[in-house]
C-alpha cells in the first residue's frame, strides 16, 4: 500500500467523490485509510470511563485505498510510482510529472 499517514488525497468514488483531506491513519492489512473530515458517520455513544458525556458523535470511517488518489503538488490527483535513488532507498514519484511525492 503506497498511501501513508499525512498524505493529501482526493476521493474518487462514492458519495464523498471529489472531497479532499489528509490521511490520519493507514490500515494496510485491510487496504483502508482514515481521511480527516471525509466519510463521517453518526455514532450513538453511551457514557463510560473514557467518554464522560454520552450522545451522538461524528466518527471518521475508513475508505478503500482504491477509492482515493494522492494529490501531487504540481499536477493534481495522480497514481504513485516508485524509483530507487542514489542511496538505494525507494522514493515515491508522481506518474504524471515524475516529481517526488
Amino acid at each position: 500500500m503506497r498511501i501513508r499517514k499525512g498524505d493529501r488525497v482526493r476521493v474518487l468514488t462514492g458519495k464523498e467523490a471529489g472531497r479532499e483531506g489528509e490521511v490520519m491513519r493507514a490500515i494496510p492489512r485491510k487496504h483502508k485509510v482514515l481521511v480527516a473530515g471525509v466519510n463521517m458517520a453518526k455514532r450513538h455513544v453511551r457514557p463510560s470511563g473514557s467518554t464522560m458525556q454520552g450522545g451522538i458523535i461524528d466518527k471518521d470511517m475508513p475508505l478503500q485505498v482504491s477509492a482515493i488518489a494522492i494529490i501531487c503538488h504540481s499536477c493534481g490527483p495522480t497514481r504513485i510510482g516508485v524509483r530507487i535513488d542514489e542511496q538505494g532507498r525507494k522514493v515515491r514519484v508522481c506518474r504524471k510529472c515524475g516529481g517526488d511525492l
